[in-house]
């Protein structure tokens, strides 16, 4: 944790040294020497008392290591809003306006008081640097207009404090808030998905050995969103522990639907949802679903393969936005089934070019591995005896030996038959291009997964308390909203200009918007470097902005700087007189 102050870099021979790490020089102290006796050499012990203060090699932000480093030193004053004279606006200025648009400044600051403008920038500081570690914070507001009461700069121990305090009755609000604002008179499909991510753990109830997606022998804890496809918004979140898989936690999510008033929706689910049980409660609650079957189970494998040869080649059945042919059956999913579902049998050819050659190859990868095994005493099992008769040699009684393994061709045949083929089931009647469609249009929750943890940096929650490791995803679900509306915003506007722009995704949009700067003149007042380039231009118009706007936001910026600056001076002075 980094104070809120400068100093001297100590000035101790042989005992400092620096190491420069995503841009931010560290200040190391060695404490120690261990000899080494099987290496014969001495190796250092040092720890971290500060970072360099940039474009200061003589100055330092102290930690509290350095306080127990170095006891008898005597800290200045706080001096809490230095920053650079070069801030980038027009990332800022952009989801400021989002954040304004949705009300989500005044919703946070009725439910977290003063900490929400510092909880704000939290979340902004994540979409613009693709990272949650709070350690970098300072770094991020030393350059940037902050939602802070004055533009506060607060140091990483302040973020470390809010972690910590943000309570569950506050999250609870926000999410019961912000679900009683959307149209529940509306129907709407819900896209639902999960994913799991690592976390580096102290003491965290809900981490724990599960089934991840990618999987390096870590903890885990599992994250879902529900996402409103219409009107392209995430509506609620849940975090829960690793072991608990996706099919048994769909149940509680349903019910918590129900919870926040959604009555007309139905949902966009994925494969891994597919279970007897869940679709039986979703009847029994009301809701429509839209799910892709996971791989070409018995139950409808049967179906496909009396539809296969009927509908593939008739261009009646083409569905030319994906490339595809699809063709509808009506019927039961289970005997015990109370109600008849509408199969969506779809047959893509290049898919299933692809699919065959990867089952063959696998078909000849696992023969091969049964030949290495001859006169081995093993016993295979799993797909080998699914698709291969074994052969064993018995010497003895007991002494048995694997010799050979068949393949069996009706199996491996009727495999490459469905090669290419996939089913979606929806409970209401729709054609087979609208089933697809309303599936593809789980490509905007897929997104939020990968923002949420590709380009908001939360692959892992760098906490190690369960209060912290809350307020973090807490703190990323805002984030998501505001980043969505982002994305929404350039696609449509991409959608206009009927081309595809290169920087109309949010990452290359957000890098080409930081180019937008003010620099501080010799009179202490802030102004743009230079004028709003057409790139520029282009973007800001996906959210309605124009040049016009960047240059009020900037002079707005610099007349609320230079009064803060002035105002902190003029206490300092005071201060100083009364001492």
């Amino acid at each position: 944790m980094y104070l809120d102050c400068q100093v001297k870099i100590p000035e101790t021979d042989g005992k400092i040294s620096k190491k420069t790490i995503k841009g931010t020089t560290y200040i190391y102290y060695e404490y120690a020497r261990i000899y080494l006796k099987d290496k014969k050499y001495n190796t250092p012990k040092r720890i971290c008392i500060g970072k360099q203060v940039p474009g200061q090699p003589a100055l330092m932000l102290p930690n509290d290591k350095f306080l127990r480093t170095f006891p008898q030193a005597v800290l200045p004053e706080e001096k809490s809003n230095y920053r650079s004279g070069c801030l980038r606006i027009g990332a800022y200025i952009v989801l400021r306006k989002i954040i304004s648009d949705y009300r989500l400044d005044l919703m946070l600051a009725r439910i977290l008081g003063s900490d929400a403008g510092l909880f704000l920038d939290l979340a902004v500081y994540s979409i613009i640097t693709e990272d949650n570690a709070g350690q970098y914070y300072p770094d991020y507001a030393f350059n940037h207009p902050l939602m802070t009461e004055d533009m506060r700069i607060y140091s990483d121990s302040k973020v470390s404090d809010l972690l910590a305090k943000t309570t569950v009755d506050q999250r609870i609000r926000f999410l019961n808030e912000w679900n009683e604002k959307r149209d529940h008179r509306e129907k709407i499909y819900i896209s639902y998905d999960s994913t799991n991510k690592n976390c580096q753990a102290g003491d965290i109830d809900m981490v724990e050995f599960g089934h991840p997606k990618d999987d390096q022998g870590k903890e885990i804890f599992n994250y879902s969103i529900a996402y409103d496809r219409n009107n392209r918004e995430p509506l609620y979140y849940e975090a829960y522990p690793g072991s608990i898989v996706d099919i048994s936690q769909l149940k509680h999510t349903l019910e918590k639907a129900k919870g926040y008033g959604y009555k007309h929706v139905g949902f966009i689910l994925d494969r891994g949802y597919f279970d007897k049980e869940n679709i039986r409660f979703m009847d029994e609650s009301g809701y429509d679903f839209v799910i892709m079957v996971k791989g070409m189970k018995k139950l409808v494998r049967e179906v496909v393969l009396q539809a296969k040869g009927t509908f593939e080649e008739d261009r009646r059945n083409s569905i030319r936005t994906y490339k595809v042919s699809g063709t509808t059956v009506k019927r039961k999913l289970y005997a015990d089934d109370d109600r008849e579902r509408y199969i969506h049998i779809f047959y893509d050819d290049s898919k299933k070019k692809a699919e065959r050659e990867r089952f063959e190859d696998k078909i000849d990868r696992m023969g091969k591995k049964l030949q290495e095994c001859m006169g081995e005493p093993i016993r295979p099992g799993g797909e080998y005896l699914k698709y291969f008769d074994l052969v064993y040699w018995h010497e003895g009684q007991e002494d048995e030996k694997f010799m050979s393994g068949i393949e069996r061709a009706e199996v491996i045949n009727e495999e490459i038959r469905l090669c290419g083929y996939f089913v979606i089931v929806t409970s209401a009647q729709m054609s087979a291009e609208d089933a697809l469609n309303l599936y593809k249009s789980r490509d905007g929750s897929e997104k939020v997964f990968r923002g949420s943890k590709s380009y908001l940096g939360s692959k892992s929650e760098r906490v190690y308390s369960n209060e912290s490791v809350d307020t973090k995803l807490f703190i990323e679900f805002v984030a998501t909203i505001i980043r969505c509306k982002m994305y929404a915003l350039l696609k449509d506007e991409m959608n206009r200009q009927d081309k595809k722009q290169n920087y109309m995704t949010v990452p290359a949009a957000i890098k080409e918007l930081e180019k937008i700067e003010m620099l501080k003149g010799a009179d202490n007042e802030y102004r743009l470097d230079y004028a709003v380039t057409a790139t520029q231009k282009a973007i800001l118009k996906a959210f309605g902005m124009t040049a016009a706007n960047v240059q009020k936001q900037a002079s707005a910026l610099s007349s609320d700087l230079f009064r803060i600056e002035k105002e902190f001076f003029e206490k300092s002075a005071l201060a100083s007189e009364q001492k």
